[in-house]
């Protein structure tokens, strides 16, 4: 059966994979979504003497039959290269029966370089094979650490520019820096007045301005993303969760077949979707443990099916999950609605115009295999701590919130499963905050001398992309409100 995409609002066009990645969201503003989801025909036995390029290939080359295997090898060998700092990409590293899944040994130290290492490459076949001759501006919102892996993956690639929009005061000082020290004659960073919410709406009302967009496609742009509404994004996500479940069998951890549980501490819920993916493609996951921090939202919805967005935003020590608009659930409510498209649209329309929506009993019933919890920021530095006291090993802010909820889960449940925590950044990204959770001064410091202490009390080598950042030269500083999102890109593209 061809695999071909489809909006999850109901628009009726049907695109192939290669218009899907370019154009990055739907004509009527909806996610694209795949028309069924591939199977695994290899046994675990086959997959177990794969190396993470070679899963990586083949499961999307599932999702992406149109890239012939040639190109998709040049893609993903150009991804996954010395970039990233152990030739394991993804190591899984086990603290007695907890087993973290390392997503941060790429260029930015965040989950996010697992998939915009792979994107550009991705998009820019797309564009070849297309004839698509107009720049694509790549537009994305980023509570942290989309960001700058976004701006190095798309740095100084042909045909592509990048702009990429992050709260002001919303990201820790080295997110910050990362970002506005970034080099590449297309990258163009802004700082916005107001939280992550407000540069996700901005960005998403410029992609559905139809006037907006006529504009800039007269003057020889068109707009994609690198966010993971973006489903160039989002597919290679689904390949660490293989390969995680894959080295516990090599651990024997599990043995071949055996169910895990897996957490995932999420705000926009899209690191959580590539397990649910996976589940869909025939890895054998148990139960989904959805963790927020204290903008709980997602987990609000698991627990009463209803999702409600109208509470204040709390920025937290977490701050890539201080999100209340959780974008690529949108995906979620079209599987769990029989792919109604309808009611999705319904939905959608609900939250922008109230704030709300509640999905049936029917949809609900869907959810058994979710569990949702959140973290206050004392049990966040209390994870850290005990993590550390236990084990020696040391975890970020977000890794800690998905810590203390799978803690509560298992003494809620009972549940004995061998669990995969997704641990989505390195500590030295949050270095203040794991300071103050390990009882180290931090007052007179600031985070970048941090670093140095951390290395020390941990015996941890201090990553290659932070040392020296401190002293890089800034080379953005363009600040707009919230509300001139629009004028700011065509300011910089120069129309």
């Amino acid at each position: 059966m061809s695999l071909y995409y489809r909006s999850t609002r109901g628009d009726k066009k049907i695109v192939s994979s290669l218009e899907a990645i370019v154009k990055g969201i739907a004509d009527d503003g909806g996610l694209y979504v795949p028309s069924h989801f591939p199977n695994i025909d290899k046994t675990l036995s086959e997959l177990l003497e794969m190396s993470y390029n070679d899963l990586a290939f083949y499961i999307i080359n599932k999702f992406f039959p149109e890239f012939d295997k040639e190109e998709l090898l040049e893609c993903v060998n150009g991804a996954y290269d010395d970039k990233f700092d152990t030739q394991l990409i993804a190591p899984v590293e086990s603290k007695g029966d907890t087993h973290f899944l390392e997503l941060y040994h790429g260029p930015t130290l965040a989950f996010k370089d697992m998939a915009l290492s792979i994107l550009p490459y991705l998009l820019k076949t797309s564009m070849k094979k297309l004839n698509h001759s107009k720049e694509v501006v790549i537009l994305t919102a980023t509570s942290g650490d989309t960001g700058k892996a976004a701006l190095e993956g798309f740095k100084d690639v042909e045909g592509t520019k990048i702009i990429v929009f992050y709260p002001e005061k919303g990201v820790s000082e080295v997110q910050k820096r990362q970002m506005i020290t970034q080099e590449g004659s297309n990258t163009y960073v802004v700082g916005i007045k107001g939280n992550f919410d407000d540069a996700q709406n901005g960005v998403k009302e410029a992609f559905n301005n139809i006037d907006f967009n006529k504009e800039l496609e007269n003057k020889g742009f068109d707009l994609s993303s690198a966010n993971s509404i973006n489903i160039g994004r989002l597919v290679p996500q689904v390949v660490y969760y293989f390969y995680g479940y894959l080295n516990l069998v090599k651990k024997s951890a599990i043995k071949k077949g055996e169910k895990i549980n897996v957490v995932v501490p999420t705000g926009n819920f899209g690191n959580i979707l590539a397990a649910y993916y996976a589940k869909k493609m025939g890895l054998p996951i148990n139960k989904f443990i959805c963790a927020s921090n204290e903008n709980n939202v997602l987990c609000d919805f698991i627990n009463t099916g209803k999702y409600d967005r109208k509470r204040e935003l709390k920025l937290t020590v977490s701050p890539s999950m201080d999100i209340l608009i959780s974008s690529n659930l949108e995906r979620f409510l079209y599987e769990i609605s029989n792919n109604n498209d309808g009611i999705v649209k319904e939905m959608m329309n609900r939250l922008t115009e109230e704030g709300i929506y509640t999905i049936s009993e029917e949809m609900r019933e869907k959810l058994s295999d979710f569990y949702g919890n959140f973290a206050t920021e004392e049990e966040t530095y209390e994870a850290i701590k005990k993590v550390y006291e236990d084990t020696k090993y040391i975890i970020d802010t977000h890794t800690a919130v998905a810590y203390s909820v799978y803690e509560k889960y298992v003494k809620e449940i009972g549940d004995k499963t061998q669990t995969l925590i997704a641990s989505t950044a390195s500590p030295f990204k949050f270095t203040r905050s794991v300071c103050d959770a390990l009882g180290l001064e931090t007052d007179d410091y600031n985070d970048f001398q941090l670093i140095y202490k951390l290395s020390e009390k941990g015996n941890l080598n201090i990553p290659l992309p932070i040392k020296g950042l401190e002293n890089k030269e800034i080379l953005h500083d363009r600040v707009c409100d919230k509300d001139e999102i629009k004028e700011s890109i065509k300011n910089l593209l120069g129309i």
